[in-house]
């Protein structure tokens, strides 16, 4: 009250500044049927008071679409001269369209501005449409208010009415808590009215119409007060998918529950085509328990939800108008997740099954619950027309913000604010033993290399001795070690750190305590896991698996490994020995592998396998072919067997081949067992495998997963890098 008396004192200087006789005019653009609801209250009373206030009023968006009503005709039965109507809408429904729109109006509403020439510009919500007039307005440095900035939703609205209230220079928010959230985005108080919600004007005195013939208009003759249900679901632009899978179950739902049903059609946001092809599919439109509906007038709508058993859906309606009447509300999925709600909302965010939906219907429906002003009292009107008023247009336009005071800082050395964040990243190798310094980038800023001594002492003495120079190292290059991360080939016990058997190429490596040792040296966080996969999370935090939910990493080198990310997530199995892929049989009666059995994809095409059939075509003079020699004091191996092929031995491209076939079987099997979404060949050898796993593939694997690509990794050192990312993930909040 207080604040209103010190605007009245101020109203007549305001009027004497901007000139007695000066109306203020003032433009209203409204883009739908939800934003209009919260508007006509503010348009009815400005018009009530001509003598302050010139009204110009824009239509556009879906407001001119057939297939959603052609709401702007509810515009003229409320009296009111639309100036202008935009056809802004480019149909698609989906996130392109939605841009494209965006830009449409951009295109076409300076012209308007420029032939109205308002004061200010009221602009509502959250809609893209609305972002369009926002950022048009301030542009043309024409002055924006606001309605219902401050508020969180949960959605893609969010960013939008966070991004026009950083457009607006004056601000009416509905809640205390939207209030305290616009001068935390730093914007003036003095430009911010706690008004209340417009709508609530109209809500808190609509019970005592003759609602019974409305009831019946839209749903029937034989439908009673209480025992029927309102459903408005919309699209979630940030996950269209499961909002379509969602809005289905809820169809599911509704169809058992069997109760009379008015179901509006979603807004136009992208993904609503998707959710009305759902509808009917399902026969919604000529199912007799429910009454599918484009559009239904705000007044009759109102009576409808306050009369209703419960209302269903993710409309920013049943978490805030109804909570006016007590109704009981079901709100599905993450679309109003932020916002405020009276005891009448029964959340159901993660709404994956027909039967909790079903549930939270059962629990709801039929309830009464106490009235909730939350979003307002009913005189939000006469605070704006009030606030209106007291605009002086003779201030500056440029808006000002209100940043919170910045400590002074406090002084630090240069090398400590430049200090690069790193990871310690140890690969044990059968033959190298390896240390490196690896920035939060994937960048190794220096590596040590060392060949693996045979037995444990002496190893373990090496690791901590080159980890300690490498420790020492980083501080001379400005490097900050966060931890050490290990890669081992074996099985690993990640969670303890332990080595618990080892490869043949390792020996005196079984039961090993990596991270204790380690840890008490350096006074850092250790991380142990197996070659395959930390290849495997090198490629999720720096290679091509990044960004993907499901991938697959094989390892090509000495032997064969490999790495499973499912769900975005490191897959270990229950006693650590998920994607020991190289251990995967292709042939019944192949070659023995090192691991016991026999016909392994390691048998066929790891470095090993070759080694030992180049020795055997060494031995039998088959090998060397035209412009190839082997010194006789070094060891025949994989390189020579690939070289000879490369030359033209007949034999040697064969082994090649087979060996291709083998590791392309193994995908196969790979591709019907997980389903990745990419397989990513990893180590020296991929390169000269990849098209004849592409061949395999086309001819061995089911026609669903033929078109899953297959590449070659562009990572250096896998193994390194993914021992570093076990560090940086973790140390940067990241779970693993």
């Amino acid at each position: 009250e207080l604040y209103f008396k010190n605007l009245s004192k101020q109203k007549k200087q305001v009027m004497e500044k901007n000139g007695n006789n000066r109306k203020l005019r003032v433009c209203v653009a409204t883009c739908n049927r939800a934003d209009y609801s919260k508007l006509a209250p503010i348009m009815f009373g400005i018009k009530t008071e001509p003598e302050f206030f010139e009204l110009d009023v824009v239509v556009l968006g879906s407001h001119l679409i057939d297939d959603y009503g052609n709401t702007y005709r509810m515009i003229e039965q409320d009296d009111f001269d639309i100036n202008t109507r935009l056809h802004t809408i480019v149909r698609g429904e989906d996130e392109a369209a939605m841009v494209e729109s965006v830009g449409l109006a951009l295109v076409k509403l300076p012209d308007v501005l420029n032939r109205l020439k308002p004061d200010i510009m009221i602009v509502h919500g959250d809609r893209f449409d609305a972002l369009a007039l926002a950022t048009s307005a301030a542009l043309m440095n024409i002055r924006i208010l606001h309605i219902e900035g401050g508020e969180v939703s949960g959605t893609i609205d969010d960013s939008i009415r966070h991004a026009i209230t950083k457009l607006a220079h004056y601000h009416v928010c509905c809640t205390r808590s939207a209030e305290q959230h616009l001068i935390s985005m730093c914007e003036d108080h003095d430009r911010i009215l706690l008004a209340g919600c417009p709508s609530y004007d109209k809500l808190l005195s609509a019970k005592n119409k003759d609602y019974m013939s409305i009831i019946r208009m839209w749903l029937g003759d034989d439908v009673k007060s209480k025992d029927y249900i309102v459903a408005l679901q919309h699209p979630v632009t940030t996950d269209i998918k499961h909002s379509i899978k969602m809005f289905e179950l809820t169809l599911d739902a509704l169809i058992s529950f069997n109760k009379r049903t008015l179901i509006l059609f979603p807004n136009i946001d992208a993904g609503s085509k998707e959710m009305v092809r759902v509808m009917r599919k399902k026969g919604i439109e000529h199912h007799p328990n429910f009454r599918a509906v484009k559009h239904v007038p705000f007044d009759q709508f109102i009576q409808l939800v306050a009369h209703a058993g419960c209302m269903i859906g993710n409309s920013s309606c049943g978490v805030r108008e109804v909570g006016a009447f007590g109704t009981p509300v079901i709100n599905l999925g993450t679309r109003q997740i932020g916002r405020e709600t009276g005891e009448n909302v029964l959340h159901v965010r993660d709404a994956d099954t027909k039967d909790k939906i079903l549930q939270a219907l059962q629990l709801q429906f039929g309830k009464q619950y106490p009235c909730s002003k939350i979003y307002g009292d009913g005189n939000a009107v006469p605070r704006i027309l009030k606030f209106l008023k007291s605009i002086d247009l003779q201030e500056p336009l440029q808006k000002k913000f209100c940043f919170p005071p910045v400590k002074d800082n406090i002084s630090q050395d240069i090398d400590h604010i430049l200090e690069t964040l790193s990871a310690l990243a140890v690969d044990l190798g059968g033959t190298n033993l390896r240390v490196a310094i690896v920035s939060m980038k994937g960048e190794i800023v220096k590596k040590y290399t060392q060949f693996n001594p045979k037995t444990y002492e002496e190893r373990i003495n090496l690791i901590l001795q080159m980890c300690v120079e490498a420790a020492t190292e980083a501080v001379k290059l400005n490097c900050r070690i966060l931890g050490v991360g290990i890669s081992t080939g074996g099985r690993v016990n990640p969670r303890e750190g332990i080595v618990l058997h080892s490869t043949k190429l390792i020996q005196e490596w079984n039961s090993v305590d990596l991270r204790t040792p380690l840890s008490d040296t350096l006074h850092l966080p250790v991380w142990v896991d197996n070659d395959g996969n930390c290849a495997a999370l090198a490629e999720r935090k720096f290679g091509q698996g990044k960004g993907l939910e499901n991938f697959v990493t094989l390892i090509t080198g000495t032997g064969i490994g490999g790495g499973i990310i499912h769900q975005h997530e490191l897959i270990h199995g229950s006693s650590f020995c998920a994607a020991e892929l190289g251990h995967l049989v292709v042939s019944l009666d192949g070659p023995d592998c090192s691991c016991g059995s026999h016909g392994c994809i390691e048998a066929y095409a790891s470095g090993m396998a070759l080694q030992r059939e180049a020795k055997k075509l060494h031995d039998e003079d088959l090998l060397l072919v035209e412009g190839m020699s082997v010194p006789k004091d070094e060891t025949v191996g994989a390189l020579h067997l690939i070289q000879a092929a490369k030359l033209g031995n007949v034999k040697a491209q064969s082994i090649l081949r087979t060996a291709g076939t083998a590791l392309g079987l193994g995908v196969v099997n790979i591709l019907h067992t997980m389903n990745p979404s990419l397989v990513i060949l990893s180590g020296v050898l991929a390169s000269h495998y990849i098209h004849i796993v592409k061949d395999v593939i086309r001819q061995q694997a089911l026609p669903s997963v033929q078109d899953v690509d297959v590449v070659a990794s562009d990572l250096v050192d896998p193994a390194l890098l993914g021992a570093a990312s076990m560090v940086l993930d973790y140390t940067t909040r990241r779970i693993y």
